[in-house]
């Protein structure tokens, strides 16, 4: 049977002769084969929302891992294969590191973004390696603002007042393109994002495997269970 790339799709580095590349086109495709992932700008920060999937009730939540903090000021979260999420987790960590010890201050999000999409970028270019599985919900607060950046698996990034990743991306962009607001407090934000959330699975959010991260000027935090259930409650 021949292959859907017809044979295109064998290398990395080699383009088809419409101009695709073949290898990064099916880690988008693991991309939207993940749990949905929201983020949303408000008026003193950002926040992160994940619905994690529970494949079975013997699985313990906690063990699952979709939200990480990387800096003081920064946090992931992630759509896709999590091991290599880890994998970028653990290398943008390390920059942050550098740039503290190298210059004495924190590292501009923007420049984190950067970073990590070239690192992104070079399993693409070069044969003996496969594009990153996963894309990155990148929130922060430095000197230059507020920011949210999606990431792609070809290394490719853009800036959003509202974006997800994830098997929901387009239902959550059609509703949040309907109703986000700038300026939003912070209890709205979360709201409008749950909301969100709960659309594109169509039912009920599981309110033991949602979690939501804060981040602002006071820097990154995970909001605790007993406050996520009051959200959920007030969503109910």
């Amino acid at each position: 049977m021949q292959p859907s790339g017809r044979g295109y799709d064998h290398g990395v580095s080699t383009f088809s002769p419409d101009g695709r590349l073949y290898q990064v086109e099916y880690a988008r495709e693991s991309v939207k084969r993940g749990t949905t992932t929201v983020g949303l700008k408000f008026r003193d920060g950002v926040v992160l929302i994940v619905d994690k999937r529970i494949s079975s009730k013997l699985v313990i939540i906690d063990s699952i891992e979709k939200m990480y903090q990387i800096d003081g000021h920064v946090g992931f979260t992630t759509s896709g294969l999590v091991a290599d999420a880890r994998q970028l987790v653990d290398r943008a960590r390390v920059q942050c590191q550098v740039n503290r010890m190298t210059y004495g201050d924190a590292i501009p999000v923007t420049t984190l973004v950067k970073k990590m999409c070239d690192y992104m970028q070079s399993f693409t270019q070069y044969g003996g390696a496969r594009p990153f599985g996963t894309a990155l919900l990148i929130a922060g607060v430095d000197a230059e603002g507020v920011h949210l950046f999606e990431t792609d698996p070809s290394g490719a990034y853009q800036s959003y007042h509202a974006g997800a990743i994830g098997r929901g991306r387009a239902s959550v962009i059609d509703h949040f393109e309907a109703n986000w607001k700038s300026n939003m407090t912070q209890n709205a934000a979360i709201k409008l994002g749950l909301e969100a959330l709960r659309e594109s699975i169509d039912e009920d959010l599981n309110r033991e495997a949602v979690e939501i991260a804060i981040v602002n000027g006071s820097g990154y935090k995970k909001m605790s269970r007993e406050d996520t259930l009051k959200h959920l409650d007030k969503l109910n």
